[in-house]
Order: structure tokens, then C-alpha cells, then sequence
């Protein structure tokens, strides 16, 4: 099981970001937990300046922007 962590305080993008990878991860049958980490000392926890972040299994794999649902579903199958 994959656990994906969305980095941000609740903005928009931040809730785009956390859709985008819900639907990307339930298109794939990836079985994951999704957690919305809103503590910004959480956030430099893992070196992310600038939300929103998307975190994999402890890796950022994306921060500042919201990947369109084709590049999450590559990033989602990347090691």
C-alpha cells in the first residue's frame, strides 16, 4: 500500500493536488492511503518550500504546481 501525502494549508491547488492523485491512484488500482498533512513544520520535514507537495512512501515527488492527471498516474508508478 502506497501512502500519499498531500503537503498544504487547505488552498485551492492544495485540494486540486489531493483530488488529482485520488483519482489518478483509484484509476490504477493502487491501494494507498491519502493523507492531507496541513502543519507547516511537517512540511519542512521533508524540504518543501513551496506548497502544494505531493509526497510518495516518503519522497516529494512534486512541489508548486498540480500535475495534470496523465503525468500523476507516471508519477504514482515511478519507484
Amino acid at each position: 500500500m502506497k501512502k500519499l501525502q498531500i503537503l498544504g494549508t487547505g488552498c485551492a491547488k492544495c485540494n486540486t493536488l489531493a483530488d488529482v492523485t485520488k483519482i489518478a491512484a483509484d484509476e490504477l488500482g493502487l491501494p494507498h492511503e491519502l493523507e492531507k498533512v496541513t502543519d507547516m513544520m511537517r512540511f519542512a520535514d521533508f524540504g518543501v518550500m513551496i506548497t502544494p507537495a505531493l509526497v510518495v512512501d516518503g519522497v516529494v515527488k512534486v512541489s508548486g504546481k498540480v500535475p495534470s492527471l496523465p503525468e500523476m498516474k507516471a508519477l504514482l508508478q515511478t519507484p
